[in-house]
């Protein structure tokens, strides 16, 4: 599955049950959807890596495909879905996880996501000890992110 086509995947099905999204919560979903499909499924979701920025996770990819259009706390909407994607084309086990984490994750703010991934394991070591207002372009450790939420699967059993 490519990025951009989680990106409008997520857009259409989180405007069509109506909740906000901005940019930020946008990232965050994208990020949990590929970290519970490394837990469960031992690969990723998508292509494109996720660094570890002052907001929590950020997909360099997705931040450059908004950036002249959106800032960080824009509304997102169906005008920022590609005009050729095609719901159909994603493929039934990957609509449904991504589904599952947005019945998770859609119903809280993207300032509330980005508080939830700063204590998360993944994202505190790809920082490094840094400040929390220094720069960071650390990509986040996939593995580390597999195994963290893999962890928490079993923690939650």
């Amino acid at each position: 599955m490519k990025l951009d086509d989680a990106c409008d995947y997520i857009i259409v099905k989180v405007k069509e049950a109506g909740e906000s999204l901005n940019l930020l919560k946008l990232q965050k979903l994208l990020y949990y959807a590929q970290a519970w499909h490394l837990a469960f499924y031992k690969r990723p979701l998508f292509d494109g890596k996720f660094q570890a920025w002052v907001h929590g996770p950020v997909s360099r990819d997705l931040y450059d495909r908004f950036a002249s259009t959106k800032s960080l706390y824009s509304e997102m909407s169906e005008e920022d879905v590609r005009i050729d994607f095609d719901m159909s084309s994603v493929p039934e086990d990957q609509a449904s996880h991504i589904d599952s984490v947005l019945e998770a994750y859609a119903g809280v703010s993207g300032t509330q996501l980005e508080d939830l991934t700063h204590h998360e394991t993944p994202w505190i070591s790809a920082r490094g000890g840094r400040r929390p207002s220094e720069r960071c372009e650390v990509e986040i450790d996939e593995s580390l992110m597999g195994e963290y939420y893999a962890d928490r699967l079993k923690a939650d059993a």
